[in-house]
């Protein structure tokens, strides 16, 4: 059967997504499927970069505010919500165009991924908690070395999270946790892709990164996150430990100044998109567009569509 049309852009952060991306989908008649892991979550919206109702320029947006920031939210649910979404946009003959940085999300859409997440013991898990907090992180992850080792050999001790949840697959299922993982090289794409992957100069991409954060906080971070804090939400969620909120956070309750709070928001981001791309160049059948090679924005939007034209068939 002939597979759907699908277009995914992504790159490091503060790149040039967001933009790229509203062009295309009004050339081709697209809309936008979110792959960033935190553009989740309600209420946060100036320290995700979320694109404003003014920027989607009526281009229909998916998987944006869909959860509190208290939920917790799973790689298997985005797979699952965001597939029958592509789906919904094919079936009324539009072109579904997977936008992000969230490198995960992006290869739970392209491949047949299966997950683990429908096996769940919640008691498990806070008892495990518990065993955390009084035995401390190594002692699990030890427990994790000795049942699974290839899963162990991929986390740090401190990710307690995940280092619970693969004691918890395992517990349930009865198989470790490396078990589910799929050899993706021998795997074929879910949608027929055409995949852009931009980049640039990377001192001028830091410089970005700190234009981004000087405007984020012009534009009200500071009181974005003290809202966050008078509902209730701490500092130990998934969502608050994001970039730009933590940090934030931080200055509040006295463990930072807001001039190191600024300096590490600007530091962090930096080592993130290092880590994305090396995560992005190691991704098979992306066409990579350096922005430094062009002398406008058109010119890049032109590049990127032609390359559409020419990948997939829609």
């Amino acid at each position: 059967m002939k597979k759907k049309p699908a277009v995914v852009i992504t790159g490091p952060t503060a790149v040039g997504k967001t933009k790229l991306s509203i062009e295309i989908a009004k050339s081709l008649d697209g809309e936008i499927v979110s792959a960033d892991s935190m553009q989740i979550y309600k209420y946060m919206d100036i320290g995700t970069a979320k694109p404003s109702i003014n920027e989607r320029q009526n281009i229909p947006h998916h998987m944006i505010d869909i959860i509190e920031p208290e939920q917790e939210f799973s790689v298997a649910e985005y797979q699952k919500m965001a597939v029958d979404i592509i789906s919904d946009i094919h079936k009324r003959n539009k072109l579904p165009i997977i936008v992000g940085g969230t490198g995960l999300y992006i290869k739970s859409l392209l491949y047949p991924m299966n997950f683990t997440d429908a096996y769940q013991d919640v008691e498990y898990r806070k008892r495990l908690q518990k065993t955390a907090e009084k035995m401390g992180k190594n002692y699990l992850y030890q427990q994790l070395e000795k049942i699974d080792p290839k899963t162990a050999s991929r986390l740090h001790p401190n990710d307690v999270r995940r280092v619970i949840r693969a004691l918890e697959v395992y517990h349930i299922s009865g198989k470790p946790m490396s078990h589910y993982v799929q050899n993706l090289k021998d795997m074929d794409f879910r949608y027929d892709a055409a995949m852009i992957g931009l980049v640039m100069n990377r001192a001028k991409l830091y410089e970005r990164i700190n234009q981004r954060v000087d405007a984020m906080i012009e534009r009200g971070l500071l009181n974005e996150v003290k809202s966050l804090l008078d509902k209730g939400y701490t500092r130990n969620m998934v969502s608050m430990q994001g970039l730009g909120y933590k940090e934030i956070i931080d200055y509040y309750q006295g463990r930072l100044t807001l001039e190191e709070a600024i300096y590490k928001l600007k530091q962090e981001p930096r080592r993130y998109a290092k880590r994305q791309l090396t995560w992005f160049r190691a991704q098979k059948g992306v066409k990579w567009i350096n922005i430094d090679d062009y002398s406008s924005e058109r010119d890049i939007i032109e590049c990127a569509l032609m390359y559409i034209a020419d990948k997939i068939s829609f």
